[in-house]
């Protein structure tokens, strides 16, 4: 019983220390900037650059291009991925912006380069990026009549929009700029403006009682729940609450409930954006640039979303929330039961498995990286400290690889998006790509000649051709006599 209330307790303080610290200033914009893209943008406008029929030289870089811009976690690019996917991108480019923009975006790239050295970072990026457009391509092979049929579909269901409107527009880039200013840890958003002490004594006092009920080891990546945090718990749910009384049936007409929801959204943005601090004096509240950033580009979302026609904003909205109802319970189901399986896997097993660059190893730490999913930037020091403890290069690059792309919950996410099939394909994928990468750049580090390497790569990739080449065969439909 005693082993049970502890896993039960580790999922749910996982649980518990994802929603306050990393759902409010990503997933919430990133759902809206979803909506957005589905209901506000023109298939022609997606299609240009991510269709399926825009040639490979500018699908798959602009993917990438736009990837690597979003300093993202794998659970807040899914909403993007199902916004672009909907609204026409190919699966191919689709798929290659869903890999690279959690392992190679610019501030992952640069953290990695001052943690684990500029060799490194610079071997990350180039295999995600080789990999990356693979493997977005070897999707695109495998599923190309599904991908057909999708891009019917979009045909038929967005025929209609021929240009997007400058109000559409404005509303997009201000919700890009709260995603962007809500996430980069960059100076001046993280500067104090200004503080003001609350008089709440009882604010230390509830500290306390949160690191009771969550412990945390912040060595090994793990976050607690602070003060802050628990409100913005309480003002999720009740966000959760209105937007399911408001924007339920927000195509027939918005309702006091849709404006509280709003309210709501917006206030609670604001609160995780200042920095909440408990002492024995009280509650120290700092006005950070970051809030600062998050009210300007909050009030221009306001400013060009007064612009939309009723039934634009309205669809935006509707769609907002049908990407929250169809993905954000996986989410929570998904980060609920990696808190349970964490309490399992202990760090140090690392030195006995992945202490070496084989294909247990690699494999090994990319199956790790699937249950030890640690919020964007944030594995890079946990890398760190694999690395302290005995984890060869080779397969901490693997892990680096597989760690933003496979967490249990983005895999139930992108599953409920594409479906079980391509989902399964996807994972599989990725974890063979993660792997080879390990066993390439591990066998750079220990000296292997670059012929071997090279020659080792090109098997692969003739390999996987013909594998490819072989499934499509079976699928094509048998010659007529």
């Amino acid at each position: 019983m005693n082993t049970f209330m502890h896993l039960l307790n580790g999922g749910a303080g996982n649980l518990a220390a994802y929603l306050a610290a990393h759902v409010l200033l990503c997933l919430v914009p990133a759902f809206f900037i979803a909506g957005a893209m589905a209901a506000l943008i023109p298939k022609a406008s997606i299609t240009r650059w991510l269709g399926r029929n825009a040639p490979y030289r500018v699908s798959y870089p602009a993917a990438a291009a736009a990837g690597s811009l979003l300093a993202v976690c794998s659970c807040t690019i899914v909403p993007l991925f199902a916004g672009i996917y909907k609204k026409g991108a190919g699966l191919g480019p689709a798929i290659t912006f869903l890999f690279f923009a959690p392992a190679g975006n610019i501030l992952a790239l640069a953290y990695t380069g001052s943690i684990l050295g500029a060799e490194f970072a610079f071997a990350r990026f180039v295999l995600c990026l080789v990999f990356g457009i693979g493997i977005g391509l070897a999707m695109a092979l495998l599923f190309w009549r599904d991908d057909a049929s999708h891009d019917a579909q979009t045909d038929t269901l967005f025929a209609e929009q021929a240009s997007i409107a400058p109000a559409a527009t404005g509303v997009l880039l201000a919700l890009m700029a709260v995603l962007i200013a809500g996430t980069l840890k960059l100076w001046p958003l993280t500067a104090t403006v200004g503080t003001v002490t609350l008089p709440l004594p009882w604010a230390e006092a509830w500290q306390a009682t949160l690191v009771r009920w969550v412990p945390f080891d912040a060595a090994k990546g793990e976050e607690g729940v602070s003060v802050q945090g628990s409100l913005l718990i309480v003002l999720l749910f009740a966000i959760g609450l209105a937007a399911w009384k408001g924007l339920e049936n927000i195509v027939e007409g918005a309702n006091r409930w849709t404006w509280i929801a709003l309210g709501l959204a917006a206030a609670t943005l604001l609160v995780a954006a200042l920095r909440l601090t408990p002492g024995p004096a009280g509650l120290e509240v700092a006005l950070t640039g970051r809030a600062l950033a998050v009210g300007l580009a909050m009030a221009a979302v306001w400013r060009y979303a007064s612009r939309l026609e009723a039934a634009a904003w309205q669809a935006w909205l509707w769609e907002a929330w049908r990407f929250v109802k169809q993905i954000f319970v996986l989410l929570v189901v998904g980060v609920f039961v990696v808190g349970i399986v964490r309490q399992l896997i202990q760090p140090e097993w690392i030195q006995n498995l992945a202490g070496r660059n084989d294909l247990l190893a690699n494999a090994v730490a990319v199956v790790f990286g699937v249950f030890m999913y640690f919020p964007t930037l944030v594995e890079v020091p946990v890398a760190h400290m694999f690395l302290d403890l005995g984890m060869h290069r080779g397969p901490l690059l693997a892990y680096l690889m597989a760690d933003p792309e496979l967490s249990l919950q983005s895999i139930l996410m992108v599953a409920a998006v594409i479906g079980r099939p391509k989902t399964f394909a996807y994972v599989g994928l990725v974890a063979l790509f993660s792997i080879v990468a390990g066993l390439a750049y591990g066998a750079w580090v220990d000296g292997v000649d670059r012929v071997w390497i090279a020659g080792g790569l090109g098997a692969f990739v003739a390999a996987l051709v013909a594998l490819l080449t072989w499934l499509m065969s079976r699928r094509a439909p048998p010659a007529r006599v």
